[in-house]
């Protein structure tokens, strides 16, 4: 599978949208950039993580979209959704998002990533898209974007290509991990074949979900 980046986007820190966050700051809103940008072990070059007790760390080093599934939010929402709107670093056309496997490697650009988790929304973004009911929406859509971690560090502009390397052979996706993180908890045991290749907090939250399904 071969894609390409669309844009790399990077946040605009904002403190005019809903946040239980102490500083009121979020870093959800991206934007594209111009010329390469580096993507390194412990996340974007030029991005901002305000909260990183749940947000960022090298497991969610990168968050690619697709413009497929942008398309798709626009015509749900009924509004522009813009690269970078739904607050992903990359993205990307012609590389299935919604199907990517835990563990499977990327080449962008110059970088090699591997996909290691999948978005769960929150309030911030249902607020930075003035949709009270995102949340309940974007999971029951299935489409969260792939998490990635930086294997290869490197730099990468929009304009290049996206290529799919090696895909394990569990099957378990990112939209897989999103149902079982939040709706369909009884899937757990389903999705723990891909556990080696969860990032820590997803591995944290599989084995606690484990133990009380008495899996």
């Amino acid at each position: 599978m071969t894609g390409r980046i669309e844009s790399v986007n990077v946040a605009v820190v904002r403190s005019d949208i809903e946040t239980r966050a102490p500083d009121g700051r979020t870093g959800i809103d991206k934007r594209p950039v111009d010329g390469p940008v580096l993507l390194d072990t412990e996340g974007v070059q030029g991005d901002t993580i305000c909260h990183t007790e749940h947000h960022g760390g090298p497991d969610q080093a990168v968050y690619a979209y697709a413009v497929e599934d942008l398309a798709f939010w626009a015509a749900e929402l009924g509004q522009a959704v813009r690269p970078g709107g739904v607050g992903e670093n990359l993205t990307v056309s012609g590389v299935d998002c919604t199907g990517a496997l835990l563990g499977e490697r990327w080449q962008v650009g110059e970088a090699v990533l591997q996909v290691r988790s999948t978005r769960i929304p929150c309030r911030v973004f249902a607020a930075f898209r003035g949709v009270p009911d995102l949340v309940k929406r974007f999971i029951a859509a299935g489409r969260p974007g792939a998490y990635l971690a930086v294997e290869r560090p490197g730099p990468v502009r929009a304009g290049d290509t996206v290529e799919v390397l090696d895909r394990p052979g569990h099957g378990v996706t990112v939209a897989d991990l999103l149902a079982a993180s939040t709706v369909s908890r009884e899937r757990a045991p389903e999705v723990a074949v891909a556990r080696r290749y969860m990032g820590v907090r997803d591995q944290a939250w599989l084995d606690r979900t484990l133990q009380l399904l008495g899996a």
